[in-house]
């Protein structure tokens, strides 16, 4: 029997209680779905290094987005490649300048904490290693949108990045285009965006489980206890990798809605364990043990999932519901 990897495809160490039965019985299963998908994949894109938007596109993100196509399908569905394309001298002239002071150090100290983990960012002489290229997207990032500057959160999703597309230009301006595009104002000094995201979970949670809501409410659990993370880090640290890529796959081609059909799913997939709980404390362990049931590995059948278990979740109704959070955090003095 051939030795078990002490580090997976992306290069994180696994733990000393990894469940290697789990995840060998999963990828039996999942490996045959990655050729299929990778064959349809090949056949859809043929030798164009590019992707369309459309009915048929769309399905195929929702499926996965096989490894060899990632860079460029997220590249294109979010955006970030036209971008590139008119702006391609950008981030080596943000480069050139200098960060504010207090950003140059938060990222400095981030670096450092970013995927301890992980083998490509364990080293700073490494020239395999991620160190300085992470500090240079996270520094061009933090320039190119000023009012951000820079947020703890960010590194890790950087990291994942270079990991994937395995180039940094294109993963600052993936990083870029999730800051300003995708999650506007999640990233702000004043968190606005991510404190308006919340209201909406805590709104749809009351629609689709409104006995899970009032349970929640009722143990004065704040909703950013629950939640914050799962925003900020885009589920890094919470999910599985392979059921993080598999999010991505689908927050780049169909925007930041994704995340609370994510969301929902895992907590109604857990409504009873909730329920159960009678203390703030029960709930909150239970919110850190969901993320680490080992059926999220199964990331095939989870993102299924995500599309059947919340119900319908139309852009007019979350659209709605951001405008009806930006009011009601804004207080009863502020101008309609």
């Amino acid at each position: 029997m051939a030795a078990r990897k002490d580090v997976d495809q992306y290069g994180f160490e696994r733990p000393e209680d990894f469940d290697f039965e789990t995840y060998e019985d999963f990828m039996s299963s999942y490996l045959s779905i990655l050729t299929r998908r990778a064959i349809r994949w090949k056949s859809m894109v043929g030798e164009r290094e590019k992707i369309a938007k459309n009915f048929k596109v769309k399905r195929f993100v929702r499926k996965g987005i096989p490894g060899e196509y990632r860079p460029m399908a997220w590249m294109c569905a979010s955006g970030a490649q036209r971008l590139m394309n008119q702006n391609p001298d950008l981030y080596q002239k943000l480069l050139q300048e200098t960060p504010k002071p207090e950003v140059h150090e938060a990222i400095k100290i981030d670096l450092h904490r970013t995927f301890p983990e992980n083998i490509y960012f364990q080293s700073a002489e490494d020239p395999s290693a991620k160190r300085k290229p992470l500090s240079n997207v996270l520094t061009a990032v933090a320039l190119n949108n000023p009012k951000v500057g820079y947020c703890q959160g960010l590194n890790f999703i950087a990291g994942l990045l270079l990991l994937i597309v395995k180039d940094e230009h294109r993963a600052f301006w993936l990083l870029n285009t999730l800051v300003s595009n995708i999650l506007p104002d999640i990233y702000s000094p004043s968190m606005d965006g991510l404190k308006v995201e919340q209201e909406v979970l805590a709104e749809l949670v009351r629609i689709k489980m409104p006995e899970v809501h009032q349970h929640i409410e009722n143990c004065d659990v704040p909703w950013a206890m629950i939640c914050t993370k799962w925003f900020i880090c885009l589920f890094i640290d919470v999910l599985p990798t392979e059921t993080v890529l598999r999010i991505w796959d689908c927050l780049f081609y169909e925007g930041a809605k994704i995340l609370h059909r994510v969301m929902i799913t895992v907590i109604k997939q857990n409504q009873e364990k909730i329920l159960a709980c009678s203390r703030f404390d029960q709930i909150v362990a239970i919110f850190k043990d969901i993320t680490a049931n080992t059926s999220l590995m199964r990331c095939h059948e989870f993102m299924q999932s995500i599309f059947q278990e919340p119900g319908s979740l139309p852009r007019a109704q979350i659209k709605k519901l951001r405008k009806e959070a930006v009011k009601k955090l804004a207080g009863p003095e502020a101008p309609i």
